[in-house]
């Protein structure tokens, strides 16, 4: 199950599994960002390779207009995934404490 909702100050937070089959809620929230936003991944449990691509694809628009994803509260297991997959060229991020 995944809950995904604008957190204080805008950014977003998200938690529980981004999998196949909530990537395309996940995208249609993902539609809705501009700017410079932070997420919150500190309850993210598990991202399949479809919830990368959300991720991805979302960066990549807003990259085109100045803005980007920072991925905040990434727990060592979801830092792991975001490095074997290369994603930490591609996104700025701040690990869990």
């Amino acid at each position: 199950m995944l809950a995904i909702e604008f957190g204080p100050e805008g950014g977003v937070v998200i938690a529980g599994r981004l999998d196949a089959s909530e990537a395309p809620r996940a995208q249609s929230f993902f539609d809705q960002v501009q700017g410079t936003v932070p997420v919150d991944c500190s309850q993210l449990e598990y991202i399949s390779s479809a919830g990368l691509g959300v991720l991805l694809k979302t960066q990549k628009r807003l990259l085109g207009s100045g803005g980007k994803l920072k991925l905040t509260g990434v727990n060592s297991h979801l830092n792991d995934i975001l490095g074997y997959s290369g994603f930490d060229q591609i996104f700025e991020i701040e690990r869990a404490r």
